[in-house]
């Protein structure tokens, strides 16, 4: 079910505020969305440059499915809404949330050369959509960070069609982007990608301990 425009922006201004707090969105990093419509398609996605340890209302912005912003504002949305727009109409997600953690910023690279970096034998993994056995192996691809947005979005598209089990992805030096059918199944996505890609880090030594 849908949530209300002024439901999606409660939560994700409630979201954004709660990752900054984590460290996972410091900054103006990170970008947020929850579709409020699926005829026509429509997101709640958050303006570009804004600071997530202090969102507001006022920079959840509307978006049609050409990334255009519907109404009235002097904000821009991400510049992201490209790639939110193909985990939508790919994955059918009701909420797409992107963080920029320092392990997941530290694994994108460490592990690029590989593409991506499998995951498994933890109990996390059962947080994650349709997943009961801590045997799982999920792997995470890792993509190339691109300026020129229409070209990493084709590049989001052709990864999510290669890979139709995963449950988010890496951008390159960037960060972590994951989703889920709604925004509350989104953000415990985010918890557990990041609590895994946080204990991979510490296990294989890419960060050394305070």
């Amino acid at each position: 079910m849908l949530q209300s425009v002024h439901d999606a922006v409660r939560r994700l201004v409630a979201i954004g505020r709660g990752f900054h707090a984590r460290g996972w969105a410091l900054g103006t990093s990170g970008n947020f969305s929850a579709v409020v419509s699926r005829r026509p398609l429509e997101l709640a996605i958050t303006a570009s440059g804004v600071a997530k340890g202090n969102l507001q209302p006022s920079h959840i912005l509307r978006c049609d499915a050409r990334g255009n912003v519907i109404g009235r504002t002097a904000l821009k949305p991400s510049a992201e809404t490209r790639l939110h727009l193909e985990v939508v109409r790919l994955r059918q997600a009701g909420a797409v949330l992107h963080t920029h953690s320092v392990w997941s910023t530290i694994l994108s690279d460490a592990c690029a050369s590989d593409r991506g970096l499998a995951i498994e034998g933890y109990e996390m993994l059962k947080g994650l959509q349709g997943i009961s056995s801590h045997e799982h192996r999920e792997w995470v691809p890792i993509i190339e960070n691109d300026q020129d947005m229409p070209r990493l979005a084709r590049q989001v598209a052709l990864t999510l069609r290669q890979h139709e089990d995963v449950h988010g992805f890496l951008l390159r030096r960037h960060g972590l982007y994951t989703w889920g059918r709604t925004l509350d199944e989104a953000e415990r996505h985010v918890e557990i990608l990041e609590f895994l890609l946080e204990v991979e880090g510490r296990r294989h030594g890419r960060l050394e301990n305070p």
